[in-house]
């Protein structure tokens, strides 16, 4: 859920979802007004201990829907340090590109894992559909990696959604827990969240697959 690019110099950030801009305007803000000890590595794990806070929040909610308070508080503390930890080294002039590239989508990976993995922990959606969300979220991330390798083009986000538009749509899910509840869909063993994640998975295969095949289109023409 980062937008720390790669480190070349080359590679040309993508990001076209809908708040990019007013998020953008809001970070540039909050930047200089950060306090002088507050480092990019702290915010990154800032940002890791929101995704721990949105795991616990799913799998306390077996004890009641009031936990997933703390999931959605989580999910604000996780854009908070995922959101500025690059655009305060980038602010302050002190990136360290291959280190934050690194660092930055390492930890990316396994808060996904943990955020959106933990809601198949908690009563209203299955362990496996989540995993099959986890798995389409990475598949599409691994395509923003090699293609900002081979075509130099650093993709944040798919039809007009980024990694913000992704948080609120969770943030609003989780808020519908308690209204909607986990009970099976006419005998489908499928509880609406889990019909929901299906849809939201096939949609980020199919993006996966479809850029894919356009990236492998393109690069064909090319003799390297």
């Amino acid at each position: 859920m980062s937008s720390n690019p790669p480190p070349a110099a080359t590679t040309v950030r993508i990001q076209q979802n809908i708040l990019a801009r007013g998020e953008r305007r809001l970070l540039n803000w909050i930047c200089p007004r950060l306090p002088g000890w507050v480092t990019p590595d702290q915010l990154t794990t800032l940002g890791f201990l929101g995704a721990v806070m949105v795991a616990m929040g799913y799998m306390l909610s077996w004890l009641g829907p009031a936990w997933l308070s703390l999931s959605i508080a989580g999910y604000v503390v996780h854009w908070f340090g995922d959101s500025l930890d690059g655009s305060l080294a980038r602010w302050r002039r002190i990136e360290r590109p291959s280190y934050g590239y690194f660092v930055d989508h390492s930890v990316d990976g396994l808060a996904i894992f943990l955020m959106v993995g933990s809601i198949g922990l908690s009563p209203y959606m299955r362990f496996d559909v989540a995993l099959i969300a986890v798995i389409g979220y990475l598949l599409l991330a691994i395509h923003s990696f090699l293609a900002a390798k081979v075509v130099g083009e650093f993709r944040l986000s798919y039809m007009a959604g980024g990694p913000t538009e992704l948080r609120l749509m969770l943030i609003a899910m989780t808020a519908s827990m308690p209204i909607i509840g986990g009970a099976d869909v006419n005998g489908t063993n499928f509880s609406p969240f889990d019909l929901f994640g299906l849809v939201v998975s096939s949609i980020l295969v199919t993006l996966f697959v479809t850029q894919s095949f356009a990236t492998a289109r393109s690069l064909a023409h090319r003799r390297d």
